[in-house]
């Protein structure tokens, strides 16, 4: 889409309790401004996987049209996040063959297309295929290789796979609003767009995205992801937490989180209390916010917990200086930074969507990350021009220039 010759670029979040449709203006070099916004409660969405089809494609339907009456304009193509427990990641190497000539980018293209060639189930899609680094004739650490010289270029991957019906699911839903998925994001990386500095990524930090139904993980090393994961754990898992220990219904249970939850039960007040209406109470009865607090605690210690397993699983925990950032719907709740920092043993920061233009008024949330961060990966796949059609598109473009290149490289998608 495009709009008196400025790019528009379109993000549509799929989360397990919100679907966020945001469509937006390209002003310029890494600046933008949104024009429209659809902000519609999810249904049919479960841990990051459709459940039920029909209310899955009314929830994404809805959103769209909002997005599309706000900003004026019709929607044909947009990113789409991704996540859940069905993705996966695997490193990969691939080699080829230069023969003494300089390298471009058709060389570079060729590599990591050799580096596909893993054994995936025919149940699998690939979603990501990122570089992490460079060798030539041996020459190991180079970041990148376009202009140099060398017989044998090899490229280290890490490539991110998910399931296939599901990702057909999710891709029918959207469709089904005549709207093309131009390709899917995974969660963590859209977010990391937003939330990381680049001094961040370069020194080594891992982006944490807690949303409604998964935590998801990337961990940026030397300016390139090198490992993600998604956990089916979430914030709905806190709500259910508190509505089976103080018998509430889920949506009362979902109001007091937000309004009186505390991640940490020893920095809360025994005096403190607030009145709810129980199953089996005809009047409201007091409960001391400590004890909801306790629920919350035990809970959110828990996530951490998987997160810091994850980390040690990946063999990176010792290259990570800069911690955590910490981001997604979840973060909201106060004390989640003190008690991360507690359990992980390293720096946190909680961070959010910034420097927006336009219709940001609910935008500046850590709740929006990752739609707003689709729509700096949209905006970066403008810039470098390129094309997409599936598993087989490639970066093309020969005249695009070398920061351009280097900037898209990083972040290559299939």
């Amino acid at each position: 889409m495009t709009a008196m010759d400025e790019p528009i670029v379109v993000g549509i979040d799929i989360g397990t309790t919100k679907v966020c449709t945001l469509v937006a203006r390209v002003e310029g070099e890494h600046s933008m401004r949104i024009l429209g916004v659809g902000i519609e409660p999810s249904q049919g969405i479960r841990k990051g996987a459709v459940v039920d089809l029909a209310a899955a494609t009314q929830s994404v339907a809805r959103s769209i049209e909002k997005a599309e009456r706000s900003s004026g304009l019709e929607i044909t193509s947009a990113l789409v996040s991704l996540a859940g427990s069905h993705v996966s990641s695997v490193n990969s190497r691939g080699v080829v063959g230069i023969s003494g000539r300089v390298i471009d980018q058709d060389d570079v293209a060729r590599a990591l297309e050799a580096a596909q060639a893993v054994a995936i189930p025919h149940n699998r899609e690939i979603i990501h295929v990122i570089q992490r680094g460079f060798d030539i004739d041996g020459q190991d650490g180079i970041r990148m290789p376009i202009g140099m010289h060398g017989f044998r270029l090899e490229v280290e991957a890490h490539i991110i796979t998910a399931a296939a019906a599901t990702v057909e699911n999710l891709r029918q839903c959207v469709s089904a609003s005549g709207v093309e998925v131009s390709q899917f994001v995974l969660n963590p990386l859209a977010s990391g767009e937003v939330v990381l500095s680049e001094t961040e990524r370069q020194m080594g930090a891992v982006v944490c995205d807690i949303g409604g139904g998964t935590t998801d993980l990337a961990i940026y090393i030397d300016g390139d992801v090198w490992h993600t994961s998604v956990t089916a754990v979430g914030g709905n898992h806190i709500t259910a937490d508190i509505a089976a220990g103080l018998r509430l219904p889920v949506s009362q249970a979902e109001e007091i989180k937000k309004q009186h939850g505390f991640a940490v039960e020893g920095e809360v007040g025994s005096e403190e209390t607030f009145t709810v209406r129980t199953f089996s109470d005809d009047k409201p009865v007091q409960v001391s916010r400590k004890e909801l607090a306790h629920i919350i605690e035990a809970r959110v210690e828990e996530i951490f917990l998987l997160a810091l397993q994850e980390i040690k699983r990946s063999g990176y925990d010792g290259l990570l200086p800069a911690g955590m950032v910490l981001t997604g719907g979840t973060s909201l709740l106060p004390g989640i930074k003190s008690l991360a920092t507690q359990v992980l043993g390293f720096p946190v920061r909680i961070a959010k969507p910034e420097n927006l233009v336009g219709l940001t008024d609910q935008l500046a949330s850590p709740a929006f990350s990752t739609s707003v961060g689709l729509l700096y990966w949209a905006m970066l796949m403008s810039e470098a021009g390129s094309h997409f059609s599936g598993r087989d598109s490639r970066v093309k473009g020969a005249t695009m220039d070398l920061n351009t290149l280097k900037s898209w490289l990083k972040r290559l998608l299939p």
